[in-house]
């Protein structure tokens, strides 16, 4: 592996590009492990607005598993592909619930040998993460469910009853005494003292508790006594916002004070998936903003309620969407795009993570999951290998650039079954740090809407999405139907564009992945430059244009 250093690298000649097509590298990376240690650190510690351009992203996960038991993505494997110079933010199952009993959460740390990873990732001086469950849970249960009424931080119904759901009308003070709970005890103690020093530490909540619905705020007694009935949804979703906003800050500083070493309280973030970031369904149909805290002054209030959150690019096994249709992840996600534009405003280091799963479940002598995406392309036909999930993930990660591409499986999930597919993520990943074209525009590149088609979720947009650019599906003479297009009519390729430079000198790389089959002379249509003709496999591509030389070639590794 040719060490990149950290400094904005121009775009290379041309005439020294190689052939490469997309694949993530079959066997171990050579290269200096320190090297791809500090590179991890620095990556991951920067601030979004570097003058350097923005970040490149790491691999992570959401199945976590002890030291030597098999199941689960295991700390020592995760180590040793760092090892190998894969760029992984380690993650770790947070300890310390509040709710388990004392003696239970001691075998649980001892059986997962906290302190032997934890000397590990010291002694590479690695930034990690915790995954964990719902941090707020906690206020649901005893002793917090048993308050009364005026100082329950749940639900109180108009009839005095309490729910044990949150609401974001009780007691702030216990929001911020139920986080302290979750960092100051002995075990995340012990392991401040052994890792006193570590350059980041992202706390990861799945945040999908109950919680009190906007719509279902005049249920509440403490909203009718404070504002009465009949009042608009603007208004319903404003006094909702406004209360999370207090609240979950207040959870976090909680969780920040928790902590005993003065690096892990400075460089810890703490971010949410559910509802913390993304609005992939944003004028799909006309009951979306039922699902959305969307007002005239904000899409999205997840940025100023936490450091950081995680959007889904989820191919459901509940859901009619697939990666080879209009109704895809690839063209929702485009929503994302104005939504990234906005928390950055409101939030200018607001950490984005990119949470990625195909719909499918591996377990050992476990049936499949009812509607598992890769039994449903089976069904049609199709083979789902690690080639086509890998040109999928890009398309994503290009559309959005997370710090993060963190990816879901269950906790029981095989490793060995599902480690094809976990590389092609991580390979898509790792070529960011092998090539100079590729790291340069995804550091400063400019995403290219293509103002041809509008995007086709146009139902009740919010007044400040209505002029953005949200189409950045690069026209294809395969693409054969016209627009607008409907749900279910295939898009045989996914090209998308990033520009950089002026006019007449700019530079284009060009992404683009066809997932049912390899395709040759697909001809594109690039904006402000016309049509370009570019071979694409399932596993996609990448392509640089240079409007100078009114060249078209092919980006390879190493360049």
């Amino acid at each position: 592996m040719k060490t990149v250093r950290f400094v904005m690298m121009g775009l290379t000649c041309l005439a020294c590009l190689t052939t490469w097509h997309g694949h993530a590298p079959a066997t171990a990376r050579a290269g200096d492990a320190a090297t791809t240690y500090r590179q991890i650190a620095e990556e991951v510690s920067r601030t979004n607005e570097k003058a350097i351009g923005w970040p490149l992203p790491v691999a992570s996960h959401w199945c976590g598993g002890s030291w030597e038991v098999a199941r689960g993505f295991r700390p020592q494997t995760q180590l040793e592909l760092i090892d190998q110079g894969h760029h992984l933010l380690p993650w770790l199952s947070q300890p310390g619930d509040p709710t388990t009993p004392v003696d239970k959460m001691d075998a649980y740390v001892a059986s997962f040998e906290y302190e032997k990873i934890m000397r590990e990732l010291a002694r590479r001086r690695l930034p990690f993460s915790f995954i964990s469950t719902q941090w707020e849970h906690v206020l649901s249960e005893p002793p917090y469910l048993q308050l009364p009424a005026d100082r329950n931080p749940n639900v109180v119904d108009v009839d005095g009853k309490i729910q044990p759901k949150v609401s974001p009308l009780g007691p702030v003070d216990l929001w911020r005494e139920a986080g302290q709970k979750w960092t100051d005890n002995p075990w995340l103690k012990r392991l401040q003292e052994l890792y006193p020093d570590p350059p980041r530490v992202v706390f990861v909540s799945n945040n999908e508790h109950a919680t009190l619905h906007w719509s279902d705020l005049e249920q509440s007694s403490r909203y009718m006594a404070l504002h009465g009935p009949s009042h608009d949804d603007v208004f319903k979703r404003t006094v909702a916002s406004v209360g999370w906003m207090e609240r979950y800050r207040a959870l976090q500083a909680g969780m920040r004070m928790g902590l005993t070493q003065a690096a892990w309280r400075q460089n810890s973030l703490f971010i949410a998936y559910t509802g913390a970031f993304g609005m992939r369904h944003m004028g799909r149909w006309g009951g979306w903003r039922y699902y959305s805290l969307t007002t005239p002054q904000w899409l999205d209030p997840g940025p100023m309620m936490w450091d950081g959150g995680e959007f889904s690019y989820y191919n459901d096994h509940w859901s009619p969407a697939t990666d080879f249709r209009m109704w895809s992840p690839q063209i929702e996600e485009m929503n994302d795009v104005v939504c990234k534009a906005e928390a950055l405003k409101l939030n200018p280091d607001f950490w984005i993570e990119q949470a990625v799963w195909d719909g499918h479940e591996e377990v050992k002598d476990a049936p499949p999951i009812k509607g598992d995406k890769r039994e449903y392309y089976k069904s049609l036909g199709q083979t789902y290998t690690p080639e086509r999930y890998g040109g999928w993930v890009r398309f994503g990660m290009w559309l959005t650039r997370p710090r993060c591409v963190r990816e879901y499986r269950g906790h029981l999930s095989d490793w060995e079954a599902c480690k094809p597919y976990f590389m092609a993520l991580v390979g898509a990943v790792d070529e960011l740090y092998d090539n100079a074209t590729l790291q340069a525009f995804w550091r400063q590149g400019r995403l290219v809407p293509n103002r041809a088609h509008e995007h086709p979720y146009q139902i009740d947009l919010p007044e400040s999405v209505k002029q953005e650019d949200r189409w950045f599906l690069l026209d294809a003479d395969v693409n054969q139907k016209q627009y607008p297009w409907e749900s279910f009519w295939e898009v045989p390729v996914y090209a998308l564009a990033m520009e950089q430079g002026r006019a007449p000198k700019r530079s284009w790389l060009i992404y683009a992945h066809s997932p049912l089959q390899d395709r040759k002379d697909v001809t594109l249509t690039l904006p402000e430059y016309g049509p370009v003709k570019v071979d694409v496999p399932v596993a996609g591509t990448f392509y640089l244009v240079s409007e100078a030389e009114k060249a078209v070639t092919p980006v390879k590794r190493g360049s």
